[in-house]
């Protein structure tokens, strides 16, 4: 029995996604009962700390659940000895992310609803998105419909445009940091900030970062470039994987790679919807000056003239 002042015990907490997600793969390789809930769950703050359903190179995501809503969420767990050690640079990096996170509320971008720090760990508790990544969702269905692939191509927009008028800048848009909270109505979140920059547009950025198959040429070539315009250039390979299923710029050999990519030259198949055909020729165009970008007025980064449905979105 619970003494008097202690919380009270949430229900254990069950997760589910489409099967073939790469939470959903970790947990089966791990075993059958290796994220029960333990007898005595953890807590932070009003967050009962439930299984764990993620785990990368600088920590491990959990579930939890608030102990009085019932609201879930995602807590990113990140060990305080590593950060510590990090010189002054990396540690004001990861104050950076929590600040440009909790600066943004928008339907398109996971929102952080607050961080602790106790011995050990530092808990960021995220926005619970329940389906997965969208790269999971390209490898097992592979390309979408076109009205599907514009659908969550809109949002992309939606989000990063937002972001753009705070002056953010992304810099890793790819499909495993888009998360898809809904499919039926179509609903998905930019995660993952980590590599986020505030850069003003009289601000030139010159840290090379991001993915190399999504990188922009003038990141590749590393050269100081423009915020919003490397982010465009990561959302015409993001279109052209959603129609495709593949990508624009690949090959086994790094080196081989960033040349194709700092050439920009790659072929959309004729079977391409004509209107995502000419926005993704529109976005992933090496000449920065050429490439369309967005006015402060539009309703889309991708549209200069601010009238999203003449790009065919």
């Amino acid at each position: 029995m619970s003494a008097p002042n202690s919380p009270p015990r949430a229900p254990p907490i069950k997760y589910s996604a489409p099967l073939g997600t790469r939470w959903q793969k970790e947990k089966a390789a791990a075993g059958h009962n290796a994220f029960d809930l333990p007898d005595d769950p953890k807590y932070v703050g009003p967050w009962v700390i439930g299984e764990c359903v993620g785990k990368g190179a600088s920590g491990r995501v959990k579930i939890a659940k608030h102990r009085r809503t019932g609201q879930l969420a995602a807590v990113k767990i990140l060990p305080l000895q590593p950060i510590q050690a990090k010189s002054e640079k990396q540690r004001l990096g990861i104050d950076r992310e929590i600040t440009m996170m909790k600066l943004m509320n928008h339907p398109n971008i996971m929102r952080i609803y607050d961080v602790y720090e106790g011995d050990k760990e530092l808990y960021l508790i995220l926005e619970y998105v329940e389906g997965g990544e969208l790269f999971d969702y390209l490898v097992n269905h592979g390309k979408l419909r076109t009205l599907q692939a514009l659908a969550y191509f809109k949002q992309i927009v939606y989000g990063l445009n937002y972001a753009h008028t705070f002056a953010i800048i992304h810099r890793d848009l790819k499909p495993e940091n888009i998360l898809i909270q809904s499919f039926n109505p179509p609903l998905i979140k930019i995660a993952d900030w980590g590599m986020a920059a505030f850069a003003p547009p009289d601000r030139q950025l010159d840290t090379s970062c991001g993915s190399p198959h999504y990188a922009s040429p003038e990141i590749v070539n590393g050269s100081k470039y423009e915020g919003t315009a490397t982010d465009i250039w990561s959302c015409g390979v993001i279109l052209f994987a959603l129609v495709t299923g593949r990508l624009p710029f690949d090959d086994k050999n790094v080196r081989t790679l960033l040349s194709k990519v700092k050439v920009g030259k790659y072929e959309v198949p004729a079977y391409v919807d004509p209107q995502a055909k000419d926005l993704i020729t529109r976005m992933l165009v090496v000449d920065v000056a050429k490439r369309i970008t967005h006015h402060p007025s539009s309703t889309s980064p991708t549209c200069s003239h601010g009238d999203c449905s003449a790009c065919g979105i």
